[in-house]
């Protein structure tokens, strides 16, 4: 009897004490005041976050008016044009790939207007950017968007999305009355911007170069030099694990299986992670969305870059600095750029540089007047060996070099560059017999 009485009582114990258990798991209420006051790890970031508007955006719009071409690269005037576009709405958008049978009339037209971009974007990406009636539309990648305003008083107006490298058109609509918008804006004033000639590089291709005056300014820049100890607790899984050491031309973070390297001399900073598994599928979309997620999680577009390439089989996608105007900014050492290359679900390489333009020294800015484009075009046709078909691109830019003195300042100099077999090259003033010269 004693020993079922003790029974009894150890199991009504024990429901008591589950019974005020459950309880205090259903009132419990954190402190989360004592949290926040706490030690937390904070985000590492060097700058803030960039929309993707601004990374992805066009380089060069065009407008093709009774056989004339004008065209403009200012960052002002493009993003004047795009800010009106991402208040249209798109619809009906379809491949239109196998009804057009001249490309390049279609492309470069009287009445269109032409916004290129630097390389194919996803529209899956895109589609955040702009808006689209249908909750799907077809997947495409495209590096040209194509405004029609001469048929601007029909029912609906058209806008091509193309991509030229793949040959493919798809076709949607915009209410007229944003067509009609659109053109009483821009491209009525389209012979404010620079002419324009034409180069029949293929019966495919035509390059577009900037002709008439062409007047750039020469910048110089005191550069700022970025915290390796910011980017080594972005980069690094647990940062705690990461020695740092010093080497002849700079340092050197390590863990057990990456390595970033910052050069001094070259202001190029390396992170490489060799275990990260490359040999698998991925899509366009997927690669460039995480290459501009990987960047803006750490803040580090420091300085104005733009998407300018990518290459699905590598898992590459590079990035290139642009100056406050819109002109390219080109370096032989590859300052001027940010390029990712990945595994399956981490980075294994990354390569940028190590400072950030800030503001140039007014002091030292100069206009000068450049070549024109016809003489340009005449120096790349007079080499031996030269093939137009080969001739992609022929632009302004700038040439970023860096200043031997103590201080290393950083130059943007105005030039001529090319691409050619998908390679950029630079027409420097010796080869044009020192046409560029300062303006006084």
């Amino acid at each position: 009897m004693k020993y079922e009485n003790s029974k009894s009582a150890i199991l009504t114990f024990l429901i008591l004490v589950s019974i005020v258990l459950t309880w205090n798991l259903w009132t419990y209420q954190p402190n989360f005041d004592m949290m926040e006051n706490g030690n937390s790890v904070a985000e590492v970031t060097l700058k803030e976050k960039r929309e993707l508007e601004k990374i992805i955006s066009p380089d060069l719009a065009l407008f093709h008016s009774n056989g004339q071409h004008f065209g403009t690269t200012t960052a002002v005037d493009l993003d004047k044009m795009m800010s009106e576009i991402r208040k249209w709405s798109f619809y009906d958008v379809k491949n239109y790939s196998d009804n057009v049978e001249d490309i390049k009339e279609l492309v470069h037209g009287n009445g269109n207007a032409e916004l290129i971009f630097p390389a194919d974007v996803p529209i899956e990406l895109y589609r955040s950017v702009l808006k689209f009636e249908e909750k799907r539309i077809p997947a495409f990648n495209f590096n040209r968007i194509i405004i029609n305003v001469e048929n601007s008083e029909k029912e609906n107006g058209t806008v091509y999305f193309i991509s030229a490298d793949y040959q493919q058109v798809y076709m949607s609509h915009i209410s007229p009355a944003l067509l009609n918008e659109f053109k009483r804006n821009f491209f009525k004033n389209a012979e404010q911007y620079q002419p324009y000639f034409a180069f029949e590089a293929t019966d495919e291709r035509t390059v577009f170069i900037p002709d008439g005056d062409l007047e750039m300014m020469e910048y110089t820049y005191l550069p700022v030099v970025l915290n390796s100890e910011a980017f080594k607790e972005a980069l690094f899984s647990d940062p705690s694990f990461v020695q740092k050491g010093f080497i002849s031309q700079g340092e050197e973070y390590s863990d057990v299986s990456s390595k970033m390297t910052v050069n001094y001399d070259t202001n190029m900073l390396l992170y490489v992670n060799p275990t990260g598994e490359t040999k698998y599928v991925d899509n366009s979309y997927d690669l460039l969305m995480r290459s501009i997620d990987f960047i803006n999680g750490h803040g580090g577009w420091t300085d104005p870059y733009r998407y300018v390439a990518k290459d699905e089989k590598n898992k590459s996608v590079k990035f290139r600095l642009y100056s406050i105007e819109g002109y390219p900014v080109f370096n032989e050492s590859g300052m001027s750029e940010i390029q990712e290359v990945w595994g399956r679900d981490e980075i294994t390489k990354y390569v940028r540089p190590n400072i950030a333009l800030e503001l140039p020294l007014t002091t030292e800015m100069v206009q000068v007047t450049l070549p024109s484009g016809s003489e340009a075009l005449g120096f790349l046709k007079s080499r031996k060996n030269f093939k137009p078909e080969l001739l992609e691109q022929l632009v302004l830019g700038y040439e970023m070099t860096r200043d031997t003195g103590v201080n290393k300042l950083i130059l943007l100099e105005p030039a001529w560059f090319y691409r050619y077999n998908q390679t950029w090259g630079q027409i420097t003033e010796k080869d044009l017999g020192g046409l560029l010269h300062g303006l006084e």
